[in-house]
Formats: C-alpha cells, structure tokens, sequence
C-alpha cells in the first residue's frame, strides 16, 4: 500500500507540473498582448518575454476609443450579438419545446429532417446565392437570420427540455394553466441552465464572426468589429491604421493592435464568469437524454 501511495503522488506530482505548463502556454499569448497594450514604444518593439511593463501607458487605449471605424465596429457588433442571440434563443427554444412533444405530428420525420442538416448542406456557394436572391445583401439581417439556430442547438435544447418532469407541466394543466402559461412560468424558468448555454454560444458566434460580414456587407457604417480587427491584424489596412493612430510619437501598430485585441474579446471574458455555473449542468443534461 505505501509503493502505491507513492507511486499515486509523484503521478500526481507530474500532473499538476505539467497542467502548470500546458496553462502558462495557453495563458502567456493572452498576458503578452495585455503588457503589450499598455508598454510605450520602446518596451513594445524590445524583444524577450514580456511579463511586466513599466511604466504603463494608456495611450493606445485612448487611440482604439477615439477611433472612429472602432466605435462604429463596436456598436455594430453589440448589436448583431445582442438581437442575435435573442432571436436564436427565442426560435430554438420554440422549436426545442415543440419537439419534445410525443404529441407533435411527424415528430420523428422532423427531427431527422433537422438532423440531416448537420450532414450536409449546400455551402457557401448556395448559402450567397440565397442571401442575395432574398435581398438582404448589404443589410445587418444578412448576419442574423442565416445563422438564427442550427441542428445542434436545438437537439441540445430538446434533450434538456424532455429531462424536464412531465408531472409538472401536468399538474399546471390540472390547475388551468394556459400552453403560453405553462411555457413561460413552468418550462422557461427550469430550462434557466440551457438557455446559459445557448445565450453564450450564439454571443460568442455573433461576437467573433467576421467572415459573413465580408462577404455580405460592403459599408464602413455597418462593418463589425471582428472584420476591423482582421483588417488591422491581418491585411494591416492603411486607411484602417491611418484612422486608428493619431500619432507616432506615443503608440506603434504594435500597441495599437494589441490594444485592438484585448478591447475586443474583453467583453466575453467579463460575460462568461456570469453564466459558468449554469454551462455545465445545460450541458450534460442536454447531451444526456436522447
């Protein structure tokens, strides 16, 4: 027993040493663009890890927020994620709850219709002609109704929804409550943990999408963040970088896109620690249950 209890630690041992270096990797990409944002630039074009900075400067924060193509990314963004993730919440969460029923005719046929989504499509090709022929090139709607739900999501929310006891809808049914009543006072507030799950999966779609935007809008005034960033990070965009940097005295393109960076994934990292603790029980039970 005691060449087994060492053998058990030192295992253990092993594991929390190699758990602190598999997060240090993950972690000092995300630390390095923060000390980055706020190094002047001299300490952001010096080489080596940059684990502290000083002193701090706030000036590529105060270049990102004065921006104007910024603000405006920003504003459309928070509203296709806001109106996004309504609508999907609203249209899954009816479908789910619609499914769930074994009353529901064809219930069968249409659920593997909805399944037989998640294996094949027409791609993108189909997916542009149908958008255009629809006439929504150019419009915000163009990045909200393509993507209002998906298979997966509702299976995930019928699963949980079919967990639920059915003796407490029927016993809402025996004291007169209405369908709409039972859907609102009864279902919506047990289904609190999926409905979690679901707001910060389609937060995080709309929120970090980029490639529909560049496909189906062509206006300054509607460009979202995430297509911005794209174009400072990846295309470094003159006319981009000309209306972010107010000067080169104080902030480079280093500090400028790290800046970028971190005022943009900032708010799903202020988000997540709100809902964690619905994910995982809306998880599990939604992936359970057949």
């Amino acid at each position: 027993m005691g060449i087994l209890r060492k053998k058990n630690s030192f295992f253990d041992y092993i594991n929390i040493v190699l758990f602190i270096a598999v997060s240090a990797l993950f972690i000092y990409p995300f630390w390095n663009t923060l000390i980055v944002s706020f190094s002047t630039p001299e300490n952001a074009t010096r080489l080596g890890l940059k684990l502290f900075t000083f002193p701090l400067s706030l000036d590529a924060y105060k270049d990102v927020f004065s921006s104007k193509i910024i603000l405006i990314g920003y504003a459309n963004t928070i509203f296709r994620t806001v109106l996004g993730t309504l609508v999907s919440l609203i249209v899954t969460y009816l479908a789910a709850y619609s499914l769930s029923e074994k009353r529901l005719p064809f219930r069968k046929l249409l659920t593997f219709i909805i399944l037989f989504t998640m294996f094949f499509n027409g791609g993108i090709i189909a997916k542009y002609l149908n958008i255009r022929t629809l006439g929504l090139m150019g419009s915000r709607w163009a990045l909200i109704l393509p993507v209002t739900t998906s298979a997966w999501f509702i299976i995930i929310a019928r699963n949980f929804v079919m967990a639920i006891p059915k003796e407490l809808q029927e016993a809402a049914i025996v004291d007169g409550a209405h369908p709409l009543e039972l859907v609102f006072y009864i279902m919506l507030p047990l289904s609190a943990p999926i409905l979690a799950v679901l707001a910060l999966w389609n937060a995080v779609l709309h929120w970090n999408s980029w490639f529909d935007a560049m496909l189906y809008i062509n206006s300054e005034a509607k460009m979202v963040l995430q297509l911005v960033l794209r174009k400072i990070l990846i295309e470094e965009s003159e006319s981009v970088m000309k209306n972010i940097i107010m000067t080169t005295q104080t902030t480079t393109k280093e500090t400028i896109k790290a800046a970028t960076i971190i005022v943009s994934i900032g708010p799903i990292i202020l988000v997540y620690p709100l809902i964690q603790k619905h994910f995982v029980k809306g998880v599990l039970v939604g992936s359970l249950k057949g």
